[in-house]
């Protein structure tokens, strides 16, 4: 994981989806359902894979995630992503999921999983990715 010059942790890979966690996503202690941010990290990586498949695709596993601490209403979250693996027609990303309180003062990473995604077609067969451009 990657350190800036004021010796923090930072996220790795490219910012995907940041939103923050609402109120209709809690569960009974009030704190943020971690399958509410599960599905919003499983987001983030269809909207990368999307951008590399360029267009269709489907996902077709999520690996598990540990919270390490908890999500309040209000935080504002930041899904981080970065390919892991490509081959033919699949690939495997990473995800990171980093929360920054409301004021602005504390950022702390929440979670990570891997997700792959596999490229489809309009009848929902498996197709080649195109070409990656150098």
């Amino acid at each position: 994981m990657p350190i800036n010059d004021d010796n923090l942790l930072v996220p790795e890979g490219e910012l995907s989806l940041k939103l923050p966690a609402s109120n209709d996503a809690t569960n009974m202690f009030g704190d943020v359902y971690s399958g509410w941010v599960a599905a919003r990290a499983v987001e983030a990586a269809e909207i990368r894979a999307a951008k590399i498949a360029e267009g269709r695709i489907a996902t077709v596993s999520v690996g598990g995630m540990d919270f390490m601490s908890p999500v309040l209403v209000g935080t504002i979250l930041s899904f981080h992503t970065r390919v892991v693996e490509q081959g033919r027609s699949s690939m495997r990303i990473a995800v990171e999921v980093w929360g920054r309180c409301p004021d602005g003062r504390e950022r702390r990473k929440v979670s990570e999983t891997e997700c792959v995604q596999v490229a489809i077609d309009d009848k929902g067969h498996i197709r080649r990715l195109p070409p990656q451009a150098d």
